[in-house]
């Protein structure tokens, strides 16, 4: 899989882009590990997904999502983990692993989203962007007060073709618990919008 995921990333964007961000250093001093940003970008992808880290699963294995709040992400989405790779773009908002603090992941790192976003999204031909977390909420819908108010507001977002979710991690079950209106009322619809915009660009 990994193979055939880079291979997607380098036709879909110019080499010498490839290039800088395999050897992107800007945080070395900031990382628990070596540099190791990790995304994807195809050529044709239908949807964008902005999210937070990678965590230490997909950084072992150098595949995005590659961990059970993957699993939970495509389910929300209604797609397999095939279509899942082969219809994204995966944008963190830290392409790095940026480690641990307090018992859980640390923060994305914050020199990442500036420096590279901006080319591939330029580049992206996806109908549809999905933000992932309140970091992603906090640097591209500023607007919202915060993350359960942008959730909330998905019938002004998803006409413009965007939508804000919760990360799926288990640390999040008690607000989805708490919120019974997301899997109710948001979920079949990003189904659907997921669905159209995968047709759109695979029929």
């Amino acid at each position: 899989m990994k193979a055939r995921l880079n291979a997607g990333i380098e036709s879909a964007v110019p080499a010498d882009l490839i290039t800088q961000i395999r050897a992107c250093t800007l945080c070395v001093d900031e990382l628990p590990n070596d540099p190791k940003p990790i995304f994807v970008f195809n050529p044709s992808a239908s949807l964008n997904i902005i999210g937070q880290a990678p965590g230490k699963l997909a950084h072992d294995s150098g595949i995005a999502w590659n961990d059970p709040s993957g699993e939970r992400l495509r389910t929300w989405l209604g797609i397999c983990s095939d279509t899942f790779y082969a219809a994204t773009n995966i944008l963190p908002m830290s392409f790095c692993f940026p480690g641990y603090k307090n018992n859980a992941d640390a923060p994305p790192l914050k020199r990442c989203a500036p420096t590279w976003h901006r080319q591939f999204l330029d580049a992206s031909t996806a109908t549809l962007t999905v933000y992932i977390g309140r970091y992603a909420q906090q640097h591209y819908l500023p607007e919202y007060k915060n993350l359960t108010d942008a959730v909330a507001d998905w019938q002004t977002l998803l006409p413009s073709q965007r939508i804000v979710l919760p990360h799926p991690s288990g640390r999040n079950n008690r607000w989805l618990t708490k919120h019974l209106w997301f899997e109710r009322d948001v979920l079949p619809k990003l189904r659907k919008c997921t669905t159209d915009a995968i047709k759109q660009h695979y029929c």
